[in-house]
């Protein structure tokens, strides 16, 4: 028989335990109980470093944690995927995926799968992309920029943000289409290519969100954006697809962790940065870079970031991009 000492003995343990077991220190329940590192891979200073500077901000206030800006900008803006791949599981350690982390285990090799190695939080905006040239220049139209190219055999130079990112593909479409050639020169961020397009160091320059305040204050004159419409900023100018060449473009971005990331830990990001994503604070500074809230959930997210990765393998192939096999 068991003595009634002993089952108070029990009962007593167990309620001490229980708390313990709820919510101990460092586990998934107390999430987050310290600063959260957010990997943008672009230099600070750019529309997609300040809109996720903001977004981050706010998130942290959800969150009751800082959340702290990790900018790792080059190489087209793949940098976070390694961090993101080495990081613990633990919700600490988070990133943007642009666009093309989907296309370079395509066209290059490297060590790692922006599917196998994340765990998607939500997908959070798209850019404007503009063909652009400085404002003095003779080259007036995407058909001037083009026509200069035919005339000019390997003349035309023309600025992105990095290889293989959606402006340099874009741009290698654009004129592989019509059998030109044009000099392509990578930055690794927005400011230093505008500083570049606007004083006449390249020709003309694609860029996306950093380019719209040199373009109300003259400096750069905007011939084409890349969207399926044309932009309630821009009204005038004309998009890619309207002039014919059958090319629209937005990139959509979001916010991985690592693969792993428990759901409970998942969740709370989540809810944090859904928050955060739509206070109108946080949309007003979309719009101060043309962008727009175009959020999906963890799950939808997924599914989109599978479909991002296959639609980039038949771009690659498409272009003669794609690797080898082996």
């Amino acid at each position: 028989m068991i003595s009634r000492r002993r089952v108070l003995s029990c009962a007593v343990a167990t309620a001490v335990a229980a708390p313990w077991v709820r919510a101990q220190p460092g586990s998934d329940a107390s999430f987050p109980q310290r600063p959260i590192s957010l990997w943008v891979p672009w230099p600070a200073g750019g529309g997609t470093d300040l809109t996720l500077r903001l977004l981050a901000e706010l998130a942290g206030r959800q969150l009751g944690q800082r959340i702290v800006i990790e900018n790792r900008g080059g190489a087209g803006g793949t940098l976070a995927m390694p961090v993101l791949q080495q990081a613990q599981a633990d919700g600490y350690t988070l990133a943007q995926m642009p666009q093309p982390v989907f296309r370079a285990p395509h066209t290059q090799k490297v060590g790692w799968d922006p599917i196998r190695d994340t765990t998607p939080i939500l997908q959070i905006s798209g850019v404007t992309f503009g063909v652009l040239v400085p404002a003095a220049s003779a080259l007036r139209s995407v058909e001037d920029l083009l026509a200069y190219a035919a005339a000019h055999a390997s003349e035309l130079s023309i600025a992105t943000n990095g290889i293989g990112t959606t402006p340099h593909m874009v741009l290698d479409e654009l004129f592989a289409r019509r059998g030109l050639t044009y000099i392509h020169v990578p930055y690794k961020g927005t400011a230093e290519q505008m500083v570049a397009v606007s004083s006449g160091q390249v020709m003309a320059g694609v860029n996306s969100n950093g380019f719209a305040p040199y373009v109300d204050s003259g400096r750069l004159r905007l011939l084409a954006t890349f969207g399926s419409a044309r932009t309630r900023r821009w009204p005038n100018v004309p998009t890619l697809s309207e002039l014919g060449h059958g090319i629209v473009a937005m990139s959509p971005y979001g916010l991985a962790g690592p693969r792993g990331l428990p759901d409970v830990v998942v969740r709370t990001l989540h809810d944090a940065f859904k928050t955060a994503l739509f206070d109108p604070a946080h949309i007003a500074e979309l719009a101060r870079f043309d962008q727009e809230v175009a959020y999906l959930g963890s799950a939808d997210y997924g599914r989109s970031m599978r479909e991002a990765f296959a639609a980039e393998r038949r771009a690659a192939q498409r272009l003669g991009l794609a690797l080898g096999p082996g």
